[in-house]
C-alpha cells in the first residue's frame, strides 16, 4: 500500500501530480480523506451551496460511437429510437422551465460523434436563447474542430462538456471508435476558444482503482483543470456491453469507493465544480450526503439525464432541506485566494 499523501498547501491547484500520488490519495484512511477534501472544498467554495444544472437531450440516439455504456450508440440494440435535432424554440422553452425550477445552468446534449457545420445555425439559436434567459449555457456535441469551437464560443456558449470517460489504460475496454488523444484534442480546441471545460468520467464500469486514479490524474495534469468535473456512476443499460456485463457480474462500484473518488477529485482539482452526476437515482440519501461532505458541489436536476433516470425535483428539495443546502447563484465560482 502506498503511504498517505500529506500536502503542505492542499488548497492550491497543481498540475504535477503523479499517478502514484493520486492512487495514494485513494488509499488514505477514509475519515482522513474526507477531512482533507472537506477542508479544500471550504477553501474555495461555500460548502452549503450546490450548483443545480439541467441536461436536455436535444438530439437522441443513432450515434456512430461504440461507447460500451451508452444507450444511444447505433452499435447496440437498446430499444432507443433515434431522433432529429430538436427545434430551438422547444429547447428554449424547456430551459425557461428549468430556470423556474431553480437550475442555474442548462446543458444541451446531442448524440453525435462530431458536430456538423450544417447544425451550427440551429445550435447558435438554442445557445443564444438559453443565454438570454440568464442561464449559463453548456453543450456536449461530440468532437469539435478548432473552428467549430470558436463558432460555439461566438454563439455565446459558456461551457463545453467532453468527458475522458476513464483512465487511459482502461479506455480501450470502453470505446474503440475514437482515441484518448481525440478527446484531448477537442478539449484543447475548447480551451483555445476561451470556453470553460466540463470534463470528467464514469466509474463502476469494471475498472480497477488504479484506472479511477488514472482518470483523475489525466484531469489534474491538463494544461487547465476542468471548470466542471462530473463523476458519473454507471447506470447499466440493457443491450449495452458494459451494462449487460456489470448487471450479470453484480460488480457495480462500492458506495464508499465512489465517495473516495469524489474526495480525490476535489483534492486534485480543488477549484472545479465537482458534479455528482449520473447514478443518483440509485444512490441513498446517506450516500449523496457523504458525497457532498467529500466535496461534491454540483448536481443535475430534472427527471432524466439524456436517457437515464434522475431523482425527482421534490426528492432533491427534501434532501437539500434536510442537509441545509441551498442552490448556488448563477455565475458563482471558486473564491479568490
Amino acid at each position: 500500500m502506498n503511504a498517505p499523501v500529506h500536502l503542505l498547501d492542499p488548497a492550491q491547484p497543481r498540475h504535477d501530480w503523479t499517478l502514484d500520488q493520486v492512487e495514494a490519495l485513494f488509499e488514505t484512511p477514509f475519515t482522513e480523506l474526507l477531512f482533507q477534501a472537506a477542508a479544500v472544498h471550504r477553501a474555495w467554495f461555500d460548502p452549503t451551496q450546490v450548483q443545480m444544472s439541467q441536461l436536455l437531450s436535444v438530439k437522441t440516439g443513432g450515434c456512430a460511437e461504440n461507447c460500451g455504456y451508452c444507450s444511444q450508440s447505433a452499435s447496440f440494440k437498446t430499444g432507443l429510437k433515434a431522433s432529429k435535432l430538436m427545434d430551438p424554440d422547444v429547447v428554449i422553452a424547456q430551459a425557461a422551465r428549468a430556470k423556474e425550477s431553480g437550475a442555474s445552468r442548462f446543458c444541451m446534449g446531442a448524440a453525435w460523434r462530431e458536430m456538423k457545420d450544417r447544425d451550427l445555425p440551429a445550435l447558435a439559436r438554442m445557445i443564444g436563447g438559453v443565454k438570454s434567459l440568464g442561464l449559463e449555457t453548456c453543450a456536449t456535441l461530440g468532437m469539435l474542430t478548432k473552428d467549430q469551437a470558436q463558432q460555439l464560443k461566438d454563439a455565446g456558449l459558456d461551457y463545453y462538456n467532453h468527458n475522458l470517460d476513464t483512465g487511459p489504460d482502461y479506455y480501450a475496454s470502453v470505446v474503440t471508435t475514437r482515441t484518448y488523444q481525440d478527446r484531448l484534442d477537442t478539449l484543447e480546441h475548447v480551451r483555445d476558444a476561451g470556453m470553460s471545460t466540463c470534463c470528467g468520467g464514469i466509474v463502476g464500469m469494471g475498472e480497477a482503482r488504479r484506472d479511477r486514479a488514472g482518470l483523475l490524474h489525466a484531469l489534474s495534469t491538463l494544461p487547465a483543470h476542468p471548470d466542471s468535473l462530473p463523476i458519473n456512476g454507471l447506470v447499466p443499460v440493457s443491450g449495452t456491453p458494459l451494462g449487460d456485463r456489470i448487471t450479470a457480474e453484480g460488480t457495480q462500484i462500492d458506495a464508499l469507493e465512489f465517495v473516495r473518488t469524489i474526495a480525490v477529485a476535489r483534492l486534485v482539482c480543488p477549484k472545479a465544480m465537482v458534479r455528482l452526476s449520473a447514478g443518483r437515482e440509485q444512490m441513498s440519501r446517506e450516500l449523496q450526503a457523504l458525497c457532498f461532505l467529500a466535496g461534491a458541489n454540483s448536481i443535475f436536476v430534472g427527471d432524466t439525464l439524456l436517457t437515464t433516470p434522475n431523482p425527482e425535483m421534490s426528492s432533491d428539495a427534501a434532501l437539500f432541506a434536510d442537509l441545509g443546502l441551498t442552490p448556488m447563484p448563477v455565475g458563482a465560482g471558486p473564491a479568490a485566494q
